[in-house]
């Protein structure tokens, strides 16, 4: 059977409608979030805090950080979830609606069975694990340099968690389900026992199943992906100019398409996947500041530059909050500028000065 084949405007139209950065502008941070699945935290601020930044780039001037505040704190609409790519690497902190958690309910349940799940170290430290339920269980919520030490057995790895017994055992909990993060006190998690900060009432899907809505959601969040990320979810196709199967969210695919311009974070999942990028948006792109400054091409965080449906360059800038000055480095192109093109982007990055409450955006080098 022939596939559908989609160009490659297609395939980028339906990606940027999928992730809210069409001109059709959501109003609400919930919905939002759904419809992107999560918002990952990162403690960068150059700008702004990622989660921040990718909020605003949807929202614009009806998002203010106190909403995810209130949302994870007070309205528990939202949950952070760490997601962990390997046992020795620490967990990708993400926001996640509060309606989800039944999807991730199965896994933690089945814990314990998962490769990687370190199950040896939990069991030579178990008195050390009921220790840190006990003392949440009366004093919480703490933050992880409130909870003594009481390994029997240190947590040994070749990257920076070794021998950060309380926080991966704090990190064990959450993925078991024991203990949810419920809050934070600046930039530190505070730990509680999970029956105090997720629902009690919630249902849990199974497994198979929470897989099979995950995928669906996680294409719909995407509009179009490769099978490795979203298995069989939607239907596939062909896009041009690239080779092998994608497959797509039907949902978007008639939807009519209004672009503009948008300031992306460099975690923002648009541009997360780098061969998609370059595949769909001819897009080359890589956050560089864990490298060394005299290899940098285009900034310490740099902003990738969304203007229609085409990513067109990026913006080296970095919020003065001293001084009250949004310094714009340099602005690079990808594509050749036009007058239209560098207004819009003006005005954009004057609507992220406005929003960080700064007085000036400076392009180029300060005065003097």
């Amino acid at each position: 059977m022939k596939l559908r084949r989609l160009t490659r405007e297609q395939a980028r139209r339906i990606a940027i409608q999928a992730q809210l950065l069409d001109a059709n502008r959501p109003r609400d941070l919930l919905r939002t979030t759904k419809q992107l699945m999560f918002l990952q935290l990162d403690p960068t601020a150059v700008i702004a805090p990622s989660a921040d930044l990718i909020a605003w780039s949807r929202l614009g001037t009806a998002y203010d950080p106190a909403h995810l505040k209130r949302a994870t704190e007070v309205d528990r609409t939202l949950f952070e979830h760490l997601a962990q790519p390997s046992p020795t690497e620490p967990g990708i902190a993400m926001l996640r609606p509060m309606s989800d958690l039944g999807l991730y309910l199965a896994y933690m349940a089945d814990w314990a069975n998962r490769s990687g799940s370190n199950r040896e170290w939990v069991k030579a430290n178990q008195t050390f694990r009921r220790s840190i339920i006990d003392l949440l269980g009366t004093s919480g919520p703490l933050m992880s340099r409130d909870i003594p030490d009481t390994s029997a057995i240190p947590w040994t790895s070749t990257g920076w968690t070794n021998d950060r017994n309380v926080t991966q055992m704090l990190q064990i909990l959450v993925a078991r389900g024991e203990v949810a993060i419920a809050g934070r006190r600046g930039k530190q998690r505070l730990w509680d026992l999970a029956v105090r900060v997720y629902p009690t009432d919630v249902a849990v899907v199974p497994a198979d199943e929470a897989n099979r809505i995950v995928a669906e959601r996680r294409l719909q969040s995407l509009g179009i992906a490769r099978p490795k990320i979203v298995g069989e979810a939607g239907e596939p196709v062909e896009v041009e100019d690239t080779t092998g199967e994608w497959r797509v969210d039907p949902t978007v695919i008639a939807a009519d398409f209004v672009g503009r311009t948008a300031l992306l974070s460099p975690f923002d999942r648009l541009i997360h996947n780098r061969p998609r990028a370059i595949e769909i948006f001819d897009f080359d792109y890589i956050l560089e500041m864990y490298k060394p400054k005299p290899q940098r091409r285009w900034g310490y965080f740099a902003l990738p530059v969304l203007h229609g449906d085409r990513l067109v360059g990026k913006v080296d800038a970095t919020a003065n909050r001293k001084a009250s000055i949004l310094a714009v480095h340099a602005l690079h192109h990808d594509v050749r500028a036009t007058r239209t093109m560098i207004k819009a982007i003006d005005t954009e990055l004057g609507a992220l000065a406005d929003w960080l409450g700064l007085e000036t955006v400076q392009v180029g080098p300060p005065a003097g």
